[in-house]
């Protein structure tokens, strides 16, 4: 289908005039099609957590907007990311997560290929008994990589091979957080969990953005970061979002807090950042732990999010931790829940044919605005 920018020459307006995205960008799948081209392929998307592949010969299969791709970690140590396909007859070549201790073998004719992507073996390609054919170029017949880069714990990729390389594509972020922008580990199970939302991949990017919800759909949080104590982000595309002056969580009777980065910029012991990367993570950045939540769009109206908790010590892994963990995951779990409805709502009021994608706040408002208006640009360049 072809969108025209005057469709969507409201939603570019300044804040003050801009009306929201029309409602066949929520409710259309021909839209919805449009959008994996325009805005997942050709872009930085986020695909899973540095954690899915943690050592080498780790593998996970993961689908991603019907692609079938899968992580693997090879022997020296690089996350790579490839079409989990078979160069002979398109077979899937990895079905459930674990480690390949040797080769990558297609179960239908057994050609393998090594970690790295490279064909190492075709038995019987010339037949019976004979494993080369003249025909087959090894060399030429390696698993198709995707393109991928790992940052703050997620792994990104660029699907179509179009986009700059990352280092420019999110150059203002990684500026920003370069505090971040060191070893971060999963310590335990507590902090790993997946929900499934009937509802736009969009409209959860929209609601992370803003924190003008927090009085009445988040009272616990906004009972200690209050919706005064927030602020836009001004980063610039592909991102937007909000932070806080006021992070001191209180996860034990005593006060007790798990260990910080060290040698980080002041302003980071008592403030957060949680920043929208366009078009499908919220990073939540706190100076005890980050998380990465990672939106995966099953169809126009269905969307999977993916929580992942990262520390900044690998001691938090101890028992002696087990239960700041717990309480620490049951926060972040119950905020993300609350979530939930109102992206549900939201998709259900997407069908009222008298909507006209809403009037934002001048002043509330602007990240979503930011998130809508960049969404316009891919739709219609």
């Amino acid at each position: 289908m072809t969108i025209h920018a005057s469709d969507l020459a409201a939603v570019m307006q300044p804040v003050s005039n801009a009306r929201g995205l029309p409602n066949q960008f929520y409710t259309d799948p021909a839209v919805f099609e449009e959008e994996k081209k325009r805005v997942f392929f050709r872009n930085w998307a986020a695909l899973g957590f540095i954690s899915d592949a943690p050592g080498p010969g780790d593998a996970k299969p993961l689908t991603f907007l019907g692609q079938p791709l899968v992580m693997i970690r090879d022997k020296d140590g690089t996350l790579r990311v490839f079409q989990n396909i078979c160069r002979h007859r398109g077979m899937i070549l990895v079905d459930k997560a674990g480690k390949i201790e040797r080769a990558i073998r297609c179960p239908y004719h057994s050609w393998c290929y090594e970690l790295d992507g490279r064909l190492r073996t075709t038995p019987h390609v010339g037949g019976p008994g004979t494993n080369r054919h003249d025909a087959i170029k090894r060399d030429e017949l390696g698993l198709f990589e995707v393109r991928s880069h790992t940052w703050l714990g997620m792994v990104f990729i660029n699907l179509d091979g179009t986009a700059p390389a990352f280092e420019e594509y999110a150059a203002t972020a990684i500026a920003r957080y370069a505090d971040f922008d060191r070893p971060l580990y999963k310590c335990g199970d507590e902090g790993t969990f997946t929900m499934e939302v009937k509802g736009n991949w969009k409209l959860a990017i929209e609601n992370g953005a803003e924190s003008y919800h927090l009085p009445w759909i988040h009272p616990g949080l906004n009972s200690y970061s209050r919706l005064e104590d927030h602020y836009h982000l001004d980063i610039g595309d592909p991102f937007c979002g909000q932070g806080t002056t006021v992070y001191n969580p209180m996860l034990t009777d005593g006060g007790r807090r798990f260990p910080a980065f060290s040698s980080q910029d002041p302003k980071w012991a008592t403030g957060a950042e949680y920043p929208m990367f366009f078009p499908n993570v919220m990073i939540g950045l706190q100076n005890d732990h980050t998380y990465g939540f990672i939106v995966v769009p099953e169809g126009h109206d269905r969307s999977v999010e993916h929580v992942q908790i990262f520390y900044t010590d690998p001691k938090v892994a101890g028992e002696e931790w087990r239960e700041m963990r717990e309480t620490n995951a049951r926060t972040w779990r119950s905020v993300f829940d609350e979530d939930i409805f109102v992206v549900e709502g939201m998709q259900r009021g997407r069908h009222a044919s008298m909507f006209d994608g809403g009037k934002f706040s001048p002043v509330m408002d602007n990240p979503t605005h930011d998130f809508h208006a960049w969404i316009a640009r891919q739709m219609t360049v």
